[in-house]
C-alpha cells in the first residue's frame, strides 16, 4: 500500500479539497505576532537596548511561526500516528470532545468504515477560527465521511449520551479550556461515564492538565507529543494521556 497516497486522500477526500481546520486560539497567535513585529521596529528605532529589543521580537516571531505550524500541520500528524497506534477496528462508536472544525473526529472517521464519530463542542470562536457546527460538517463532506460524523452541541461537564456508549472517547486540548479545576475533572469523569467497559479514553493536553486527569483517575502516564505539537515553544508543550477504562 501507498501510504503517501492514504494520507492524501485522507487529506483532500471526496470533495477534492482538503477539510479546512482554522487556527486554534487565533487571538493569542495574533497577538504573539503583532508582539514581535512590535519589538522588531522598536529595535530599529532606539540605540539603548536594541539588541535586547531584537532578540526578543526574533523569539516571539518564531514562537509565532512554530504555533502556526502545530495548529496547521504538525497536530494533524501527530494525531494521525496516535490513531494509527489505537489500531482501531473500524466498528467502533467514538466521541471526540471539543471536536471544534473537525481535525481528530474525522480523522478518526476515515478509520471507521463501519463505526460511528460522533462530535460534541460549545462552538467557541475564541478557542478555534471559524468555529461552528457547519464548518465541521462541511469538512466532513469534504473528507468523504460524512455518512460516518454526527456532531452535537453539548458541554463536557453534562454528556447527553447514556453510560457506555462508546467503544473510544478522545479530546484534543479542550478539556483545558474549562475554567474550573472541578469542571475540567467533571468531564473526566463523563468521558469515563460514556466509555464502556474496556474502552479507551485519548486526552492531547498541556503536561499540567493530563498530569492531573491522570492522578484524577488513578491511572496512565502522560507522554509527550514532541516538537509538532508545541504551540510556540517546548514550554507549551503536548502530552498524551491513554487511559483504558476497567472491565
Amino acid at each position: 500500500m501507498d501510504l503517501s497516497r492514504l494520507a492524501a486522500s485522507r487529506r483532500t477526500g471526496a470533495l477534492g479539497w482538503p477539510p479546512r481546520y482554522g487556527v486554534d486560539a487565533p487571538a493569542f497567535v495574533a497577538g504573539l505576532g503583532v508582539a514581535g513585529v512590535a519589538s522588531c521596529l522598536a529595535a530599529a528605532r532606539r540605540r539603548r537596548g536594541r539588541v535586547a529589543m531584537a532578540a526578543a521580537g526574533g523569539v516571539l516571531l518564531a514562537s509565532t511561526g512554530v504555533y502556526l505550524h502545530t495548529t496547521l500541520r504538525g497536530k494533524l500528524r501527530v494525531w494521525e500516528r496516535e490513531l494509527d497506534r489505537a489500531g482501531l477496528k473500524g466498528d467502533e462508536r467514538l466521541l471526540d470532545l471539543g471536536c471544534g472544525r473537525g481535525a481528530v473526529l474525522i480523522a478518526a472517521a476515515t478509520r471507521l468504515p463501519s463505526g460511528r464519530a460522533v462530535g460534541a463542542d460549545l462552538w467557541s470562536g475564541k478557542d478555534q477560527s471559524g468555529n461552528g457546527p457547519e464548518a465541521t460538517l462541511a469538512n466532513a463532506a469534504a473528507a468523504g465521511v460524512a455518512d460516518r460524523v454526527e456532531v452535537h452541541t453539548a458541554d463536557m461537564t453534562a454528556l447527553p449520551f447514556a453510560d457506555g456508549s462508546f467503544d473510544v472517547v478522545t479530546s484534543a486540548l479542550a478539556i483545558h479550556n474549562i475554567p474550573s479545576s472541578e469542571g475540567r475533572l467533571r468531564a473526566v469523569d463523563e468521558a469515563m461515564r460514556v466509555l464502556r467497559p474496556g474502552g479507551r479514553l485519548l486526552v492531547a493536553d498541556l503536561w499540567p492538565m493530563a498530569r492531573k486527569y491522570a492522578a484524577h483517575l488513578g491511572q496512565g502516564a502522560p507522554r509527550p507529543l514532541g516538537p509538532e505539537y508545541w504551540y510556540g515553544g517546548p514550554w507549551a508543550g503536548i502530552t498524551f494521556l491513554h487511559v483504558i477504562k476497567e472491565r
